[in-house]
């Protein structure tokens, strides 16, 4: 075990503790990443302790109980508040299973704009930094960590209370905690950065939310339909990557090596989802990676789909991962004419999947180009090395 281990499997969990205990996003924030600080320091000559993660809440939390005494008694009110918090709440040093699930609720409040309420929340849940957050969002850092700290002010200068809100309320933030477990996920999938492809705490964190959000608001059919697109996505963990580590591309990967009891619930739900007829863009999501867990693929059906989820959902991303679809089932051309026809220039699927369709079409010299604006756009080592393996088959076939 490593502290960097400690730090991805709980950060959000002792940020979500803190954040109950303190009401106050930034003094959590703080806290743990003093105690982890201090981890880093101590625990490599004193060895772990029995439980790191409790070792972690309760160390953040004396921090920040000495760091607000010490502002306190400087007249700061948000200190005196976030003080009076903390001495009537005490600190659990295990797990407290709603916290997390709270923390997703507060940052996802109708005050705040949708995109600063997940950025906020990938931030503090998932311990994503600025850069990674950056990358999800295809916008430049800078932009994005004025977003965060926006956010957290207004968090605090409103006076947002840190609960789960009550039943009325749930529609009105089911949409931002819909698109914030999604991009956790995202994230564990295929890292933003870093020399491994998938981050596993992160996608089992996602599902464990997922799971938790079903209990909540069972009659949503949008939860159920993201809760299957995240179960029948993670069953594929095992074949995405030789032991090596390098990436094996869906269609490559050995299907005996997926997770058959993920597949099974994942079809379920989606199979009761089509039944209650309320389609929206997860569920549609999960039916096309339900599709594709059934060998061979059937890309008309996905094709199909991949035409409802644009209807509904007419975004360049979607349009991108559709042009997939009908270049498996038109030709390589017709997908490239779409792809040609839409503007993503920071995002490096994009370009990844026109290099691909190029090389398809002998157009080696073009395919070239994208491969290399696929890679320059990537930070992950395992999809970069990927993408260097195709430009130079490409390069030798031009």
């Amino acid at each position: 075990m490593r502290v960097e281990d400690v730090y991805a499997a709980e950060y959000g969990r002792a940020v979500s503790v803190l954040v109950r205990v303190f009401g106050d996003i930034d003094v959590a924030e703080e806290a743990v990443q003093d105690a982890f600080a201090e981890a880093v320091r101590r625990w490599p000559a004193t060895g772990f302790p029995p439980s790191p993660a409790g070792w972690i809440i309760t160390t953040a939390r004396n921090r920040a109980v000495d760091r607000l005494r010490r502002e306190a008694a400087r007249a700061d009110k948000y200190a005196q508040a976030a003080l009076v918090h903390a001495e009537a709440e005490p600190v659990e040093e295990g797990a407290v299973p709603d916290d997390r699930l709270r923390l997703i609720f507060t940052c996802c409040h109708p005050a705040l704009a949708r995109a600063t309420q997940v950025a906020l929340t990938l931030r503090l849940l998932g311990g994503l930094s600025t850069t990674e957050i950056a990358a999800a969002f295809l916008v430049p850092e800078p932009t994005m960590a004025q977003r965060i700290v926006r956010a957290k002010n207004k968090i605090r200068d409103a006076g947002i209370p840190y609960r789960v809100p009550q039943d009325a309320d749930l529609p009105a933030r089911l949409s931002g905690v819909l698109s914030v477990l999604y991009l956790i996920f995202n994230e564990g999938y295929a890292a933003s950065t870093g020399e491994h492809l998938v981050r596993d705490d992160l996608c089992e964190e996602a599902i464990r939310l997922a799971r938790a959000l079903a209990g909540l608001m069972p009659d949503e059919p949008e939860v159920w339909g993201l809760l299957a697109l995240l179960l029948l996505s993670h069953s594929r963990r095992a074949a995405r990557t030789t032991p090596d580590g390098d990436l094996v591309l869906l269609g490559d990967q050995d299907r005996s090596r997926w997770d058959t009891a993920l597949i099974a619930e994942g079809q379920d739900i989606v199979r009761r989802c089509l039944r209650r007829n309320q389609p929206g863009p997860y569920q549609i999501q999960a039916a096309i990676q339900a599709v594709h867990s059934d060998a061979p693929t059937d890309w008309t059906q996905v094709k199909a789909l991949y035409d409802q989820l644009l209807a509904v959902t007419p975004t360049p991303v979607v349009a991108v991962n559709r042009a997939v679809a009908v270049a498996e089932v038109d030709g390589p051309a017709a997908g490239l004419a779409l792809v040609e026809g839409l503007d993503l220039p920071r995002f490096g699927l994009y370009h990844a999947i026109r290099a691909d369709l190029l090389d398809r079409l002998g157009r080696a010299g073009e395919a070239a180009e994208a491969y290399a604006a696929a890679i320059e756009l990537t930070g992950n080592a395992a999809e970069r090395a990927l993408l260097e393996r195709k430009l130079g088959v490409s390069g030798r076939r031009g």
